[in-house]
Formats: C-alpha cells, sequence, structure tokens
C-alpha cells in the first residue's frame, strides 16, 4: 500500500509539475477562453482513457504486468495534469469579469470536450487490444 501511495505521489508531482510549466510557457490569461487548461483537461481525459488498452499491450509484449504502472500514469501523472479546481475557478473569473457568454462555452465546451476525448480514447484503447491480440 505504500509503495503504491509513493508511486501515486511522484507521478502526481511530476504531472502536476509538467501543467504548471506548459501553463507558464502559454499562460490563460484575461477574459479569453482559456485554452492552455482546456487542452490539459481534453488531453489528459483521453489519455486516461487509453491508459487501460496501453498497459495491458505493454504487459502482454513483455510477458509480464508492472501493477504499480497504472497508478503511476493513471492517478499520478494525469491525475496531476488534469484540474478541475483550476477550470472552476477560471470559469468563476470569466463571470466575474462580464464574460458570461466565454465562461458558459469554456464550462460547457470542457466536458463536452473531454467526454469526446473519453469516447475517442476508449475506441483507440479497443483498437489496440484488437490489433493487439485482446486483454492481457
Amino acid at each position: 500500500m505504500r509503495t503504491q501511495l509513493g508511486v501515486v505521489a511522484a507521478g502526481g508531482a511530476l504531472g502536476a509539475v509538467a501543467r504548471w510549466a506548459l501553463l507558464q510557457s502559454a499562460p490563460d490569461v484575461g477574459t479569453g477562453f482559456p485554452w492552455t487548461t482546456f487542452v490539459i483537461n481534453v488531453s489528459g481525459s483521453l489519455l486516461l482513457a487509453l491508459l487501460p488498452a496501453v498497459v495491458a499491450a505493454a504487459a502482454r509484449r513483455r510477458g509480464h504486468d508492472r501493477p504499480l504502472l497504472t497508478p503511476f500514469l493513471g492517478a499520478g501523472v494525469l491525475g496531476g495534469w488534469t484540474t478541475f479546481s483550476a477550470t472552476s475557478e477560471q470559469a468563476r473569473a470569466l463571470l466575474d469579469a462580464g464574460a458570461a457568454a466565454t465562461a458558459a462555452a469554456y464550462v460547457v465546451g470542457s466536458l463536452g470536450a473531454a467526454l469526446l476525448a473519453v469516447v475517442v480514447g476508449t475506441a483507440l484503447g479497443s483498437l489496440l487490444e484488437d490489433r493487439d491480440g485482446g486483454p492481457a
């Protein structure tokens, strides 16, 4: 249990630092659409949906499982990469600035795009499993 907690914490630190670095290089500012956070959350949704198939395919190729890989990459790296709290705060700030239409587009667009990313990631994972010989 402590080992799993450690790999999730290490992965979370990596994901959070990667998110911070991207937001430093392409900050979401003003009352415009927060594209950087949007891309972070949608890409994280896609990768989280694809992760089980990728890990299973890697286990089949290696002939053994790495049980800490999924918690490290999923709850850890991708959990630290994505951020619902920043989305909520950005929507609140847009509302406070009088940009209600942008706030609504951001919230609805984020949810819709994230759900679409999950559908695409799941479909890609199914294709990978079909190509690679099925689940591990």
